[in-house]
């Protein structure tokens, strides 16, 4: 029976990895311990509705704060990844189960008992699956709409990069409010950080959303440190822009256990402070680049901040 909690069958594919020395983490990269009323709650609800949270398994320095304030990311369609990205935490291999077609109504029983003003969902990548769970996360986002419908939902999906171009414009008919997709690195790092995608078909997914539906909101990340350089966070900016991205996040990657890729180097805030510059001189309407920036983090803030840009630069009061 596998056993997720150790290392060597959580990540089978890097159990033979030499080591990668984990450097002390800077003043600015150091957070609280989880605890407290909200953190339980939040997490007791998880529990009870059965869910994977990707706050625990990519182990988000973030989740204290987050679930203190009841907010916690959706993981569904399971705990195992059919990818082995080497940034990545969460566990690889083949799942073990078939998507549970009752994971939807769950998300969005906690959703309403959250009393969340904004979700966001999002998956491991199960390339097992004809669709990629692309009408999983439909349904997902349908049953979140009737069971708390004022809430606004974002979603971070897979590539689909297998799947016939069908699978995301089902998600896309399901009308989220952000369709987010990492592009996690730049390109020059993809064989290494992200091996079984492909760059340019990430980019190509988001530029396909806005022509699928241009009126929604399209996201996408990088992680520095893991041995880029200016140049290439800037180009990538660039890409983003090309495909009409609307919403950028930067933040530190931080190496999970020795056998994942090595952190480069710690970024220093002031060169985050640069980047969201930039990036706001190139036309998002919304940057979030700090050290401890993640997909989720603060993401129903930054729905708000997003969606107040992007009436402004239309003239709607």
């Amino acid at each position: 029976m596998r056993d997720l909690k150790i290392p060597e069958m959580r990540h089978p594919e890097k159990a033979r990895r030499p080591d990668n020395p984990q450097p002390k983490k800077p003043d600015w990269i150091r957070v609280r311990a989880p605890g407290g009323e909200g953190y339980e709650k939040t997490a007791k609800i998880m529990r009870e509705n059965k869910l994977v949270t990707v706050c625990e398994e990519a182990g988000c320095p973030n989740v204290g704060e987050c679930w203190s304030q009841g907010h916690a990311t959706m993981m569904i369609m399971g705990e195992v990844c059919t990818r082995a990205c080497s940034f990545c935490n969460i566990a690889t291999g083949k799942p073990p189960e078939d998507l549970d077609v009752f994971e939807p109504g769950r998300v969005a029983d906690a959703v309403a008992k959250l009393g969340l003003k904004h979700v966001v969902i999002t998956s491991v990548d199960r390339d097992d699956v004809e669709d990629g769970g692309a009408e999983h996360f439909a349904q997902t986002i349908r049953a979140v709409r009737h069971r708390a419908p004022n809430t606004t939902i974002e979603i971070l999906t897979p590539d689909f990069i297998k799947c016939a171009p069908e699978a995301l414009e089902m998600v896309v008919e399901a009308r989220p409010d952000v369709f987010n997709h990492n592009l996690e690195t730049v390109p020059g790092l993809y064989p290494e950080v992200r091996p079984g995608a492909r760059y340019f078909h990430s980019l190509r997914l988001l530029q396909r959303v806005k022509e699928l539906d241009p009126s929604m909101f399209t996201k996408s990340g990088i992680m520095v440190g893991l041995g880029e350089n200016r140049q290439s966070v800037m180009q990538v900016m660039e890409d983003m822009r090309a495909a009409d991205i609307d919403f950028l996040t930067i933040g530190q990657y931080l190496q999970p256990t020795p056998k994942h890729h090595a952190v480069d180097r710690f970024v220093h805030p002031d060169e985050f402070a640069a980047y969201e510059k930039s990036a706001y001189g190139k036309g998002f309407l919304m940057v979030s680049a700090t050290p401890l920036t993640r997909s989720s983090y603060h993401a129903g803030d930054d729905f708000a901040q997003l969606r107040a840009a992007r009436n402004k630069k239309l003239g709607i009061a």
